[in-house]
This record gives structure tokens, C-alpha cells and sequence, in this order.
């Protein structure tokens, strides 16, 4: 019996995923969705939003996957989705044809005009569809393309409310773009703001400000906007506008403002590494990478040092053993077996990845090293299908967007 059959060094958690992938995985690097912890993140979510008076809007860039966007979806009882990449929106269209879906950042007309032209199904864009713009060079860009499909577009305005990534900074840019919108009714509708603010929870030095003083300028901001349009645009202005804000790291901070409709996440609901932060205590992570080990070859041995690797074993003994997984050179962190590292001197491979470790790790072949994503949205587009676990056992599997 192998040292990883017996338990090892695993936790009890990770030796029924080390069991379940051994017996029913497919013996290549998976990404798992663990479904009970993200349960938990999902109603965290759910009841801050609900203290708050707010809409969920879930980021499908941070849960690539339809099958895990519709698991979340159905949970939180919400069909609000913010979309980021030409192809996948025309495939929530598709997928999710009675949601309501907001792009979460300004596409080159382009790809818009690429959207219309793949769009097939009962997804209704002129009512379903809000196009982020941040200009008003842009926004005349989106009008000449909606007079020329003679359709009509709901347009949602970024407003940089002070993460400096683009977006209306100034009333006279917002000016011009109401204008447009109200000579152009035909073809253009005003459908709200977006001003998104995860800065104000990822942690800046405290010279800066604090997370409380930051969030308040951040709504300071937004606030006038709003007053902005309400005065100069009134016939703009309507019940329903569609007010989005926030992010993962930012949230929570949303509960005690009254003046935005909906807040937007998505990487809370499963946790990576870089959400390690503050004001995501309650969240537990939700996501592994799993990926079999090959090889297991002794002490460290370094190409053309030969003996002399021996050194590097008797300085560190993380380095007694050795291990080639299948893959590699992830963004992650190793998580189990503890102690685990990559070997610098070696190199990272995505092949054949060397692994270290002391004799204590216990791996055997054909047992699994678990890593934490450091983030999602790319991450988990690498692996193929999603592997859905629950209490231990495999018991879905999701597509990812293509």
C-alpha cells in the first residue's frame, strides 16, 4: 500500500479527493468546483446583497464555465450576468436567453457588430442588452453601427469613480454623451452607470486612505453623476435605471449605501489566492487545481551537477524528494500535501513540472497534488470540463466557454 492510499500527509479533505480522482478522474490536471463551500459563498453573497436592498449581478468572466454560471445563478435567484468577451456573449445568449446581460467593459465596435451578426435566439438585445461605453468618441462609433443594423441600443456609461482604468472622469464628457443619447432615441437608450470600485478592498496603503474613506469618495463620485444627469437630463432619468457598482473585493462594503441598484461578482464565489483579502473573512476557498504525480525520483538532481545536487538536499530537506506532476507552471499555489515547492534552479515546465518535497509528504505515483488558483478567470479555462465535487465524490462535470 502507497503512502498516499494509507492518508498520508493529506487532511481528511483532501485524501477523499485524492481517493475519489484515483478511482474516477480522468488521471490528468483537473480543476475542481467543490459544490458544498460554494454553497456557502454563494448564500454570504446572497444575504449581503439582500441586507443592502440590492440586485446580484454574477461576472461570467470569473465563472467561465455555463454550467457553473447557471448553478450559481439558480441558487442566488438572479438571471443578471456581465459578460466581457465577444464569443462567450453570444453564447450566453443562447444559454441564457431570459437574462439580462451587461458588458463589463467598452468592446471595439467591431466586436459588437461581429455579436449582431452570430446572434441567433429568443435573447431580445434591445431589451436584454446594456453596451458599456466610456466616451463619446465611442459612443458615436455604437450609433452609427445601431443606425446601420437599424436596431436600438441600451447604453450603460463607465464612470471611473477613482480606479483610473478609463470611463467618464468629467461632467462635460458625460454631457456630451446624454446629448447623443437624447438626439438619437430612435437608436440609442440611456439604460444607467457603471462604476466599478474593487480597489477599495484589495488593500492600499493606509497613507492613501482607508478602505472606509476610499469607498465614501468612491460613492462621492458617483453620486454626482447621478445628480449631474437627474438635473441636466431629466427625461433620461427614469425608476429602473440599472446603477451597477462594486466587485468581489468590494461588495460588502455596498450594504449601507442607498443610491446603487445592483453589485457585481463573480472570483468571491470560488476564492483564489489573490482574494485572500479582509473583506472576504467569510468566504472559503472553492476551487483546486488536482494533477497525478508521474514520477517520483529521490533527492534532487539537477542536469549537469549530477552528484553535486546532493548539496541542495542536505540544505534544505524540502528538497529529499522529488516529483514530476502532469502539467504545471500554473498560476497556483500548492496547497496539499503541505510543504510542497517548485524547484527555481530546475525550472517550471508544462509538461512535466518538478515538484519538492521532505520524506514526509508521502507522495506515491498516481497520487494528487492539489494547488489554489491564484486567480480564476483565466485559470479556469485550462483544464477542459470542470469536475464537480461534493462531500468528497465527483458527482458533475461543466464545459467550459469555449
Amino acid at each position: 500500500m502507497r503512502p498516499g492510499d494509507r492518508g498520508g500527509p493529506y487532511s481528511d479533505y483532501f485524501r477523499a479527493l485524492n481517493k475519489a480522482l484515483k478511482e474516477h478522474g480522468p488521471m490528468r490536471p483537473v480543476l475542481l468546483i467543490d459544490l458544498d463551500r460554494l454553497d456557502h459563498n454563494i448564500d454570504v453573497v446572497v444575504q449581503s446583497v439582500r441586507r443592502g436592498g440590492k440586485q446580484l449581478r454574477l461576472v461570467e468572466k470569473s465563472l467561465p464555465a455555463p454550467g457553473l454560471l447557471k448553478y450559481i445563478a439558480q441558487r442566488a435567484g438572479t438571471p443578471r450576468l456581465m459578460s466581457f468577451h465577444q464569443p462567450f456573449l453570444n453564447h450566453d445568449a443562447v444559454a441564457f436567453p431570459e437574462s439580462d446581460i451587461l458588458l463589463g467593459k467598452p468592446l471595439p465596435v467591431r466586436s459588437a457588430e461581429l455579436f449582431y451578426r452570430a446572434h441567433k435566439g429568443a435573447f431580445d438585445p434591445v431589451r436584454q442588452l446594456q453596451w458599456l461605453l466610456d466616451g463619446p468618441q465611442r459612443l458615436e462609433q455604437y450609433l452609427a453601427l445601431a443606425q446601420g443594423l437599424r436596431t436600438r441600443m441600451r447604453v450603460n456609461i463607465e464612470l471611473d469613480v477613482g480606479l483610473h482604468r478609463g470611463g467618464v472622469s468629467d461632467a462635460q464628457a458625460l454631457g456630451r454623451m446624454l446629448t447623443l443619447i437624447s438626439a438619437h432615441p430612435q437608436h440609442l437608450e440611456f439604460a444607467g452607470f457603471m462604476g466599478y470600485d474593487p480597489f477599495v478592498g484589495m488593500g492600499v496603503p493606509g497613507i492613501l486612505g482607508s478602505p472606509e474613506e476610499l469607498f465614501a469618495r468612491v460613492m462621492v463620485i458617483y453620486q454626482r453623476y447621478v445628480d449631474f444627469t437627474r438635473q441636466q437630463f431629466p427625461a433620461l432619468w427614469r425608476e429602473g435605471l440599472c446603477l451597477n457598482t462594486a466587485g468581489s473585493p468590494s461588495y460588502r462594503m455596498h450594504e449601507h449605501e442607498t443610491l446603487c441598484s445592483e453589485v457585481s461578482v463573480g472570483t468571491a464565489m470560488l476564492k483564489p489566492t489573490h482574494y485572500d483579502l479582509p473583506s472576504l473573512s467569510e468566504h472559503v476557498p472553492a476551487a483546486y487545481i488536482a494533477t497525478p504525480v508521474l514520477k517520483s525520483t529521490g533527492a534532487v538532481n539537477i542536469p549537469a551537477l549530477d552528484g553535486r545536487s546532493r548539496l541542495f538536499s542536505w540544505w534544505d530537506p524540502n528538497q529529499r524528494q522529488t516529483f514530476f506532476v502532469y502539467g504545471g507552471n500554473w498560476m497556483a499555489e500548492f496547497e496539499s500535501p503541505m510543504g510542497l515547492q517548485s524547484n527555481g534552479v530546475y525550472g517550471r515546465s508544462s509538461n512535466q513540472e518538478m515538484v519538492n518535497g521532505s520524506p514526509a509528504v508521502g507522495l506515491g505515483v498516481e497520487d494528487q497534488v492539489f494547488l489554489r488558483p491564484a486567480q480564476t478567470e483565466s485559470v479556469l479555462l485550462q483544464f477542459g470540463d470542470l469536475l464537480a465535487v461534493r462531500g468528497g465524490r465527483i458527482v458533475d462535470s461543466w464545459p467550459v466557454y469555449a
